[in-house]
């Protein structure tokens, strides 16, 4: 008895008690196989500290590392309807909408948020590539109007972080209509004078890039993002020939004039924060430490100098 009570006992206490250690607490380097513990990856931006490689960054992050202090204020976002075409394959559309929902814990793939950025005032949107792949469908092109229509009205500019799939299927035609939904919203926020900047992060691809994702005044990407309409491996099995190394990468579009410049996202926000300050033409800030300037003060009507007659 004191057998079972002294080892069998307590060795069954400690089985079902034991914790279960989480499998996400180390992240692995897709390019070198680098171990990175997650706190030291969300610290840094999650980019790998010896490879330099930009993993994917959630919306909440990429809001909260682009706005002084991480402060921003949510823009409320017009409801869609769901599953209006009732598309089903393997399983039907409004079963995968609630599994991608419960795990992101967003109604969609597009968040929406206003605040300042470097003191500026400015909106932004983000696409989550967790969401469905970043699929767009009515809810996400709807969010990106509303994003424009907010910029517009405030008069901020517009950044806008693409990483998507493409266009999403299970919406059909309803899908493809966000194509010029998004690109008339673009055109009016330039008629009151704001600029439009598109962030390209990995993956940029489809409908997206056929349509908002390549209509910035300034096309920016991060370091190694795949961009394109078709994925390379289908490009090289329609013309049958190999294509050259980092075909499709931010670097080789950049040498090619199909974007502006590749940022790397430690340099992101400072970098958006002079391209809008120098498009809108707001005055620069001063380094930290270095106060502006004073202003001479202008002398008054009744002060102007009067220059003596010469003495006779």
């Amino acid at each position: 008895m004191n057998w079972i009570s002294n080892v069998v006992r307590p060795k069954i206490r400690n089985f079902l008690n034991r914790r279960e250690v989480p499998e996400n607490l180390w992240v692995k380097c897709p390019e070198t196989g680098q171990m990175v513990f997650h706190k030291d990856l969300e610290a840094n931006l999650y980019v790998i500290p010896g490879s330099g490689y930009h993993m994917r960054m959630g919306p909440v992050d990429r809001l909260k590392a682009t706005f002084d202090d991480g402060a921003y204020e949510e823009v409320a976002l017009p409801d869609v309807a769901i599953d209006p075409l009732k598309f089903r394959d393997e399983r039907k559309y409004i079963d995968r909408l609630k599994d991608a929902r419960s795990k992101t814990g967003a109604q969609d793939a597009v968040k929406v948020a206003t605040g300042l950025l470097e003191g500026l005032p400015v909106t932004v949107a983000v696409q989550d590539f967790g969401f469905m792949g970043g699929s767009l469908g009515m809810a996400a092109g709807e969010s990106i109007v509303t994003g424009l229509m907010t910029a517009a009205a405030k008069k901020t500019p517009f950044i806008m972080y693409a990483a998507s799939g493409g266009a999403r299927m299970q919406e059909g035609i309803l899908s493809l209509m966000q194509m010029p939904r998004t690109t008339v919203a673009i055109q009016e926020l330039r008629e009151v004078g704001q600029p439009y900047i598109v962030v390209l992060t990995n993956p940029t691809t489809g409908g997206v890039t056929a349509s908002y994702a390549m209509l910035g005044d300034i096309q920016i990407a991060e370091p190694g993002a795949l961009i394109g309409f078709a994925g390379p491996r289908v490009i090289e099995q329609t013309i049958r020939e190999k294509l050259p190394d980092g075909f499709q990468r931010s670097e080789y579009l950049f040498e090619h004039g199909m974007i502006d410049m590749v940022v790397h996202r430690h340099q992101m926000r400072e970098t958006l924060a002079r391209i809008c300050r120098i498009m809108v033409k707001a005055p620069a800030v001063p380094p930290k430490g270095r106060l502006p300037r004073p202003k001479a003060p202008k002398p008054a009507a009744a002060e102007a100098i009067i220059t003596p007659p010469p003495a006779a």
